[in-house]
């Protein structure tokens, strides 16, 4: 008898696919999660779609509202929330354009919905079972690709719209997304060249102060800790751990992003920077992670309403909820982009 208890001991200790099994969250957090993700749920509209105030964003809040319910381990056939990624998906596949621009034409910021859809899109991608639709999703992530390439400014970045239709204006943060969308389909084996991944790591290194903060643009603008924290988490994602540029930033990062620190969330922008920043802790490893969370973790949950949602910021609920569960979550391992 102590032989088997032992036995079923071990085995409880090692997931089926030969890892440690992960440790048991803060049932606090999971409350939380399902919450926020409940009340996405609820402001999902028929047509699949969700929005920021005023109506705006729709393609961008769909792929990140989507990519939280996605974290939580459902898919388009599966889980609690697999009708709304069902509906998020069918949503994003019909806004793709014959030139592979997965968005609005007169959407004066498309470039991020387009990217946060590569994102999205490409994750789904590689948990598709139906054949005709992982064909569809290769079709549109391949195009999207190409967009995405063409778009790129001369200097290797990106602006709000194409480098085309903004007259080459380029700045860090719709970088950082494109970036992160272009090695999401590489990860998920949709042909990304190399080429387009160097010139925009170039771009951000153009972007970085002697200090190593990133600026807005390759024009000046002083070191933003929230771009920061985006242009490391995309180093990241690309196997750049102990480079000497990522250490640079990342030493940056632990000066004005860590909790406590001077990034606060009046700056307007706490939620996109530990978006990225909570990439780039758990990737890390547990140590860092655990003593992260545990701060960050606390502070969001804290603040969270009765209703699932949290209300901080001018872009509106949906973003900051979707924004929220998403950081809640990078630990549950579902989604490749996030993976260690």
């Amino acid at each position: 008898m102590k032989r088997l208890i032992c036995a079923v001991a071990v085995l409880a200790s090692v997931s089926v696919a030969g890892q440690p099994a992960k440790a048991a969250k803060d049932p606090k957090r999971s409350l939380s999660v399902r919450k926020a993700l409940d009340y996405l749920a609820s402001e999902q509209r028929r047509q699949g779609y969700w929005e920021a105030n005023g109506g705006q964003y729709r393609v961008a809040m769909t792929a990140l509202s989507a990519n939280a319910m996605a974290c939580e381990g459902s898919t388009t056939t599966r889980g609690r929330y697999s009708k709304n990624i069902r509906l998020a998906v069918d949503y994003l596949l019909g806004l793709a354009r014959p030139n592979g621009l997965i968005g609005y034409k007169n959407d004066y910021h498309y470039t991020y919905g387009h990217g946060f859809s590569m994102l999205f899109l490409s994750q789904v991608y590689g948990e598709e079972e139906d054949a005709e639709r992982r064909a569809e999703l290769k079709r549109v992530l391949t195009n999207a690709v190409i967009f995405s390439a063409s778009a790129q400014t001369t200097r290797g970045g990106w602006g709000y719209v194409s480098a085309k239709d903004g007259n080459d204006f380029d700045e860090g943060s719709t970088c950082i997304t494109q970036v992160q969308g272009l090695r999401a389909c590489r990860n998920a084996g949709i042909p990304v060249s190399k080429k387009i991944i160097e010139r925009a790591v170039k771009y951000i290194q153009d972007c970085t102060t002697p200090e190593g903060g990133v600026q807005y643009s390759i024009r000046g603008g002083g070191p933003r800790p929230p771009i920061t924290a985006a242009a490391i988490a995309c180093l990241f994602n690309s196997g750049e751990y102990k480079s000497p540029y990522a250490k640079k930033l990342l030493a940056f990062c632990e000066k004005n992003v860590w909790p406590g620190n001077s990034t606060r969330r009046q700056s307007g922008h706490w939620h996109y920077t530990h978006y990225y920043f909570s990439q780039v802790i758990y990737r890390m490893g547990d140590e860092k992670w655990k003593k992260y969370i545990g701060g960050v973790g606390q502070d969001i949950i804290r603040k969270q309403s009765a209703s699932g949602a949290w209300k901080e910021g001018h872009v509106g609920p949906v973003y900051t909820t979707a924004i929220n569960a998403t950081i809640l979550q990078i630990d549950n391992g579902y989604l490749p982009i996030y993976q260690r």
